[in-house]
């Protein structure tokens, strides 16, 4: 068997080369950025009103059924 000989694949060897590469970005970050700005601004508007809303019922339960 000579020196060169090898038990691997070369054919697999490049791929798994090719696919340990990092990735190329492409397009923007911006975009999803501004999808999740936008989003947590919009929870936070939710939460808010909902903290600063008034009671929907504003009398005791009890009070309504008779019970004393």
């Amino acid at each position: 068997m000579a020196a060169t000989d090898s038990a691997l694949d070369r054919d697999l060897m490049d791929r798994a080369r090719l696919l340990l590469e990092p990735p190329e970005r492409s397009g923007s970050i911006w975009a999803p950025l501004c999808a999740a700005a936008f989003l947590a601004v919009s929870a936070l508007a939710f939460a808010t009103s909902m903290i600063m809303s008034p009671a929907l019922v504003s009398e005791h339960v009890a009070s309504t059924r008779g019970v004393r």
